[in-house]
């Protein structure tokens, strides 16, 4: 398929989740309260309604850390923690696969110099650029397209994300706890 076909059925993918979030009742179920609520009534299906309400809220660009006070209030900083990971590693997988079904490596035919530069970087060194760029931006729905659509394999993938994720959600835990516990929320 050509690559502006490939960008346009990624675009018209994308568009047509956000319209679905828009006009079907889900927004409802993307608030603190109701993360919060789902995992103090069912821990099990909490957990499995959480990652996929993560999986979804991160191709329709809701920002992770939603999903990570919500765990960390419900279930406490450790727990919390754990299930954000756990969400998060489902969430940056998914998006890969589904982004990458649909675009292909569409961004390895992008030129110029910048570009090539970049491509050329992640190639040399696809495990280490994938764990810096997940301590700097974690779950950002648009790295997580940016990479998918790199061409870059999964399996360096799935390892700078492992690596890269527990840092970054650990201090976030620590800070939202922390702010909990001071606005009085536990």
């Amino acid at each position: 398929m050509p690559r502006r076909l490939r960008l346009l059925a990624v675009l018209l993918f994308l568009l047509l989740l956000w319209l679905l979030f828009q006009f079907s009742g889900l927004r409802a179920h993307f608030t603190l309260q109701a993360l919060h609520d789902g995992f103090a009534s069912h821990w099990a299906s909490g957990l499995l309604l959480f990652s996929l309400l993560f999986a979804l809220g991160n191709l329709i660009q809701i920002p992770g850390w939603i999903f990570l006070v919500a765990a960390v209030l419900a279930l406490g900083r450790l727990w919390g923690g754990v299930v954000t990971y756990a969400g998060a590693v489902i969430t940056c997988v998914s998006t890969y696969w589904i982004i990458r079904a649909l675009g292909g490596d569409v961004l390895r035919e992008v030129g110029g110099r910048w570009g090539r530069r970049l491509i050329a970087r992640l190639d040399a060194h696809p495990v280490q650029s994938v764990l810096l760029l997940r301590l700097l931006m974690q779950t950002a729905p648009v790295l997580n397209y940016v990479l998918a659509l790199s061409g870059l394999r999964f399996r360096p993938y799935l390892v700078g994300t492992l690596l890269g994720l527990p840092l970054p959600i650990a201090l976030y835990c620590v800070f939202f706890d922390s702010l909990a516990h001071w606005l009085h929320w536990t």
